[in-house]
C-alpha cells in the first residue's frame, strides 16, 4: 500500500454552536440587571442600536404582546384543589378584590393631582430644609465619631482606627491583639484596653473576640453579671442543647431561676453589629407581573422596568449607509446584523418568560388561590411538554426570575418540588406543601405533647401522605426545628 497525500470525501453530521446562538442562551439565562448591563453594553458599541423610549401600553380590550391571560382552571382542578388532604386552616381563598390592585406602569390614569397646598404641576419645590430628614450614619461612622471623642492621646486614636478597619459586619473581632501589637509597636495590654473600651461603645458588645465577651459586656453594662451568671456563659454549649438538668448544677441555682437567666441571654444581641441599618435594603424587583383577571383567571405582564427595549436605528442607516465608502458600508452591515440579532433575541427572551410564567401559574392555580397547602407537584419536564420547549432551557429561564402575585414575590423556581406519593395511590403531593404542614404541626403542638417524628409520620399517613420517618427528620432539619427532645425541655421550662 503506496503512502501518500491523497483526497477523501466524509459525510458526516456535528451541532456547532455559533457565538450568536452561545449569547442567545446565555442571554436567556441573564437575570434583570445582567440584561440591562447586556444591553447597555451594545447601545455602547454598536451605532444601529437606539433605546426605545416609548411608553408601555396599558391595558386594553386585547392583551399587548408582553402580556397573557391565564384563564380560570377547569372543575376537576378546582376540586382537586379543595380536596381534604393537608388542608390547611389558615387558608381560605383569595380576595383578589382586596390584594391584586391595576398595575398602572404610567402613573395615575387620570392625570396628576396635587395635595392640599401642593402645586399640582411639580414645577416649584415648595419644601423646605426642615422637611429633609437627616441620612443615618453608617456603622463605621457612627464607631469612628466615638473614638474621636473617646481617646485623645494620639496613640489610642491609631489603635482605635486599626481596630475599626479590621472589625466584621456582625461586630465580631477575629483578630488578635498580640498581631495588633505586634504591628502597631506597642504593648499588647495597651491594645486590650482600647478594646475593653471599645466593646461599650454603641451598639453595645462590639470588638468582641467570642459569643461569650460579648454577651459578657452587655451584662456587666446592665450589673447583671454575678457568678451563676459568668457560669451560665462558660457553658453555652448547655445553653444550645437546651441541657437545664447539667445548667442549673453548674450554676447553682433552682429551674426558675436558670429560666430567668436564660430568658436575659436572649434578650442579648449576639451580632450587634449585623442590626445597624447601613443604607437602603436592597429589594427584588420581579420581571413578571401577576394580578386577577376579571373573568376570574390571571393576568400576567412582562415588568417594563425589567425588561430592556431597543431598537433597530432605522433612520440612521437609511441616511449614512448609501454615502459610506466600502469598509465603512461593511461595518455598518455588520453591525446592523448584530443589531437586528439583539432586538430579536430580546423580543424571544420576553415571550419564552412569559410562555414558561403563564404555564407555571395555570399549572399552580390552586397555590394562588388556597395557599402554599395546595402546592402542586411539578417538576422541568411538566413544563417544558405543555410550551414545547426543552428542559434546559425552562431551567435557563426560571434562574433568578421572580414574579410578583397576590400572594408575594416567588423565584419561579419555587414552585418546582418534588413529589411525594400518597398513601391508597391517590394523587402525589409537593414536598413544600408537606414541609409546610410539618411546620403547621409542631406549631399547633401542646407543651405536654411534643410530637416526635415518628407520631408526624402517622400524622400525615393519616391525611394521605406516604412518607418515611428519615424523610420527615430531614425535612424538619431544613426548617431548622429542633427534636422532639430539645423542644420538649424548651416548653417544659417556666415562661
Amino acid at each position: 500500500m503506496g503512502m501518500g497525500p491523497r483526497l477523501d470525501l466524509r459525510q458526516s453530521q456535528s451541532l456547532v454552536m455559533t457565538p450568536q446562538l452561545r449569547q442567545a442562551i446565555q442571554l436567556l439565562q441573564f437575570n434583570n440587571l445582567e440584561a440591562a448591563a447586556f444591553v447597555e453594553q451594545e447601545l455602547e458599541r454598536n451605532p444601529m442600536l437606539e433605546r426605545d423610549e416609548r411608553d408601555s401600553e396599558s391595558f386594553g380590550e386585547r392583551p399587548a404582546p408582553d402580556q397573557v391571560v391565564v384563564t380560570a382552571p377547569e372543575r376537576d382542578t378546582a376540586d382537586l384543589a379543595r380536596s381534604d388532604t393537608l388542608t390547611d386552616a389558615a387558608a381560605s381563598p383569595l380576595d383578589t378584590a382586596e390584594y391584586a390592585e391595576p398595575y398602572d406602569p404610567g402613573g395615575a390614569s387620570d392625570g396628576v393631582r396635587g395635595g392640599a397646598g401642593g402645586s399640582s404641576d411639580f414645577r416649584t419645590d415648595e419644601r423646605g430644609i426642615d422637611d429633609l430628614a437627616a441620612g443615618r450614619l453608617s456603622l463605621r461612622e457612627h464607631l469612628s465619631e466615638q473614638v474621636r471623642l473617646s481617646f485623645h492621646d494620639p496613640v489610642d486614636r491609631m489603635i482605635g482606627a486599626t481596630l475599626l478597619a479590621l472589625i466584621e459586619p456582625t461586630g465580631r473581632f477575629s483578630v488578635a491583639s498580640e498581631a495588633i501589637a505586634q504591628t502597631l509597636g506597642i504593648e499588647v495590654a495597651r491594645v486590650e484596653h482600647v478594646r475593653g473600651l471599645m466593646m461599650r461603645f454603641d451598639p453595645m458588645g462590639m470588638f468582641a473576640h467570642d459569643l461569650k465577651e460579648c454577651l459578657a459586656v452587655q451584662l456587666a453594662e446592665k450589673n447583671r453579671l454575678d457568678p451563676a451568671m459568668q457560669a451560665l456563659l462558660d457553658n453555652l454549649d448547655l445553653v444550645a442543647r437546651r441541657d437545664t438538668r447539667r445548667l442549673m448544677a453548674v450554676c447553682g441555682v433552682d429551674a426558675a431561676d436558670i429560666a430567668d437567666m436564660i430568658a436575659e441571654l436572649r434578650r442579648l444581641d449576639p451580632k450587634p453589629g449585623a442590626n445597624w441599618d447601613d443604607g437602603t435594603p436592597l429589594t427584588v424587583v420581579p420581571d413578571v407581573l401577576m394580578r386577577a383577571a376579571p373573568d376570574g383567571g390571571w393576568l400576567l405582564e412582562l415588568n417594563p422596568e425589567t425588561m430592556p427595549r431597543v431598537l433597530v436605528n432605522q433612520s440612521f442607516t437609511a441616511r449614512v449607509l448609501p454615502k459610506a465608502s466600502k469598509e465603512d458600508k461593511a461595518f455598518m452591515i455588520d453591525k446592523l446584523q448584530v443589531a437586528n440579532w439583539v432586538v430579536k433575541s430580546l423580543q424571544q427572551r420576553a415571550q419564552t418568560i412569559l410562555r414558561v410564567s403563564s404555564e407555571i401559574v395555570r399549572q399552580q392555580d390552586a397555590f394562588f388561590r388556597h395557599g402554599v397547602s395546595h402546592l402542586r407537584p411539578l417538576i422541568l419536564r411538566d413544563v417544558a411538554a405543555a410550551v414545547e420547549l426543552h428542559e434546559s432551557t425552562v431551567s435557563r429561564v426560571t434562574s433568578n426570575k421572580f414574579i410578583a402575585t397576590p400572594r408575594g414575590t416567588f423565584e419561579l423556581k419555587y414552585f418546582f418540588t418534588t413529589a411525594l406519593h400518597a398513601t391508597g395511590g391517590g394523587d402525589s403531593h409537593s414536598a413544600e406543601a408537606v414541609r409546610h404542614r410539618i411546620r403547621q404541626l409542631v406549631d399547633a403542638e401542646p407543651a405536654n405533647e411534643v410530637l416526635s417524628d415518628d407520631a408526624i409520620v402517622e400524622i400525615l399517613r393519616r391525611e394521605g401522605v406516604d412518607i418515611a420517618r428519615r424523610t420527615v427528620a430531614k425535612y424538619r432539619d431544613a426548617l431548622r426545628i429542633p427534636s422532639s427532645v430539645q423542644r420538649k425541655r424548651e416548653k417544659a421550662m417556666p415562661a
